[in-house]
């Protein structure tokens, strides 16, 4: 694997844990950033557990409410989107 040597600028508390972690596991400094930086780049976009679960609440939440429509009405709306999907596009908008 080719490298390129760059320079980072870390607090005093990064350096300590990257000192750590270094001795600890018995590796390189550079493997560790180097592990550090592919275990943050897979977990780009994902959510983390705290957030699934406060969104699951929220649904949760959102779940309970009553609904604002009766179903005929959500009915004839679906009817008139998949009408328009067929035709081109909706004659009106819907609020």
């Amino acid at each position: 694997m080719a490298t390129t040597k760059v320079t980072f600028t870390f607090d005093p508390a990064t350096i300590a844990r990257l000192n750590d972690a270094a001795q600890r596991l018995a590796k390189p400094k550079s493997e560790i950033v180097r592990e550090a930086i592919h275990e943050y780049h897979q977990h780009i976009g994902r959510l983390s557990e705290s957030e699934k679960q406060r969104m699951l609440r929220a649904l949760d939440e959102f779940a309970k409410l009553p609904p604002t429509r009766t179903q005929a009405e959500v009915d004839a709306e679906l009817k008139e989107i998949r009408r328009a999907r067929r035709h081109g596009g909706r004659r009106h908008r819907y609020d």
